[in-house]
């Protein structure tokens, strides 16, 4: 039913890549909106497949596509969604989509025509990783996305972007070649690539032994991708360095290509190699989030932080991933959204605040945001609190939930490792708390910000009535117009305020999410559970 939508969801952004071949003259008044139009026509095809959904049946594949890709090699091109995959290809959809309205209006700097064509095949990457359902198209869609990641960190990044560029393709394209070991150990193992067959056998055909083998090859190659401490060390530069853009959809969607990859292969298919190796996931996992909660408080970039808080974010996902129950695993997903729009949200912030202060490093920032910026300062404590997981918001159920998964983990799995691993990510938990805390008072309280006075002549304006008050060495000689006047533009609060709402509804109402993937899971899970 309705299977073409998958094939549109790909084809409108290739579509608007290829258009951008033509000659430059002819597409030279529409540029500034060509982004928007061919992403905004994505996201109304993936608010079609929300509308259509059959919520009754979320564990069953529709939307479906199987048609013969590689007929010699028994390859198909295979496509189809659940309950699993439809929150992300939503979310990815969004994501892009606001990341043009933001350029649409904020100005996309030099190469325009580039960067929208870099946006939108790393788009069809995206999109296509949540739609494969064979391993070898699976793999392709999730190799896709690196080059122009690549290009998007190398060409519009800051000053250092050449060696953090290089640095993130290294990383990737080595954890890529041994995930594709581990996916051709499987179909030499079982005959198949279909990932729908593979997951409904549970591993039937394949040796514990190969499953292990399997299971650490893939695994390897998703957790780079995720990233799982200690292969994340790719992460910290190529944040710091990507535009905003870029910083957004790495964090908000490139990094959910790995968990994702746990959900959908590693775990169901390989679950006998999942159950032996899961001990030593929850171990990563848990490090990974108190090393990232601690290199967090020693930040003195605001970018950087935020880039060393989504390895503690996603060491929750692993961790929940680790327990091979439906709470955990379910926790593990959700944690995927809630990050996804939290962590968005917060480099949309960041790289907003680098553009009025022409630095993201806090002490250089001051503080005094709320004051200065009362709106934007605002919106970066929001979505901090709701980053460190405060009840009522989307960060708190993930964590909540990966932590219960740990405390009863599945049948064969060692409960008293488990339960030192909740104890543990519950430090950092808190850690996670006194991190943003911190951020929070450097930055956005405090009488005023250094980075207030005026640059040149064009940014003088009057002072406002309470400073004339102020004692005469503690108050500023001048202010500037993007101090005072310069808060939360309009373009701007258009491309946040869906991030907010969505937030506090999956806060408040977190049954819309995991209605969706509690029964897929249990599906999934069904050789462990």
């Amino acid at each position: 039913m309705m299977g073409w939508i998958p094939v549109a969801l790909l084809a409108v952004p290739l579509l608007g890549a290829l258009l951008l071949l033509l000659p430059p003259r002819a597409l030279r008044d529409v540029l500034r909106s060509y982004g928007l139009i061919f992403s905004g026509v994505t996201l109304a095809l993936s608010l079609a497949l929300l509308a259509t959904f059959d919520y009754g049946a979320p564990a069953g594949i529709q939307y479906e596509l199987d048609q013969p890709w590689i007929p010699g090699l028994g390859l198909r091109f295979h496509l189809g969604i659940d309950g699993v995959s439809l929150p992300l290809i939503v979310l990815t959809a969004l994501l892009t989509f606001l990341c043009f309205v933001y350029l649409r209006w904020g100005g996309m700097g030099a190469r325009p025509r580039a960067l929208v064509f870099t946006m939108l095949v790393l788009e069809v990457g995206m999109i296509g990783t949540f739609l494969a359902l064979d391993l070898l198209l699976f793999f392709v869609f999730f190799e896709i996305v690196l080059i122009p990641m690549y290009f998007l960190i190398g060409i519009w990044g800051g000053e250092g972007r050449r060696a953090a560029s290089i640095k993130f393709i290294l990383y990737t394209l080595l954890g890529s070649v041994v995930m594709l070991l581990g996916l051709l150990l499987v179909w030499a193992q079982t005959g198949t690539l279909d990932i729908e067959a593979l997951s409904a056998a549970h591993g039937a055909g394949m040796p514990r032994s190969v499953q292990i083998l399997a299971f650490v090859a893939i695994g390897i190659g998703l957790a780079v991708k995720t990233p799982m401490w200690p292969l994340h060390t790719w992460l910290p530069d190529a944040h710091t360095e990507a535009p905003t853009v870029g910083s957004v959809l790495l964090a908000g969607v490139l990094l959910k290509m790995g968990t994702y990859g746990f959900a959908r292969i590693a775990i169901p298919v390989l679950p006998e190699g999942a159950a032996a190796v899961a001990p030593w996931l929850g171990a990563f996992a848990v490090v990974g989030i108190v090393y990232g909660a601690l290199a967090c408080l020693a930040q003195r970039d605001l970018k950087r932080m935020i880039a060393y808080s989504s390895v503690g974010h996603m060491g929750f996902v692993l961790l929940g991933f680790a327990t091979l129950t439906p709470v955990g695993i379910n926790g593990a997903l959700f944690a995927n959204v809630a990050h996804g729009l939290i962590t968005g949200l917060l480099f949309f912030l960041a790289g907003a605040i680098k553009d009025r202060h022409h630095t993201a490093e806090m002490p250089a920032l001051g503080g005094g945001m709320l004051a200065t910026m009362p709106r934007l300062g605002s919106l970066l404590t929001f979505a901090s609190i709701a980053s460190l997981g405060l009840p009522g918001l989307a960060g708190f159920w993930g964590e909540m939930l990966a932590l219960f998964g740990a405390f009863q983990p599945a049948d064969g799995l060692p409960r008293g490792l488990f339960l030192t691993y909740m104890v543990i990510g519950g430090l950092g938990a808190v850690l996670t708390a006194a991190y943003f805390l911190v951020m929070l008072s450097r930055v956005t309280h405090g009488r005023r910000a250094p980075a207030a006075v005026a640059r040149t002549p064009d940014d003088l304006v009057p002072l406002d009535d309470h400073l004339i008050h102020e004692p005469p060495d503690e108050r500023p000689v001048v202010a500037t117009r993007a101090a005072v006047l310069d808060d939360v533009r309009r373009y701007e609060l258009a491309a946040w305020t869906p991030l907010v709402i969505l937030i506090l509804l999956f806060g408040l109402w977190p049954g819309l999410l995991l209605s969706l993937t509690t029964p897929p899971v249990q599906t999934l899970l069904g050789a462990i559970s």
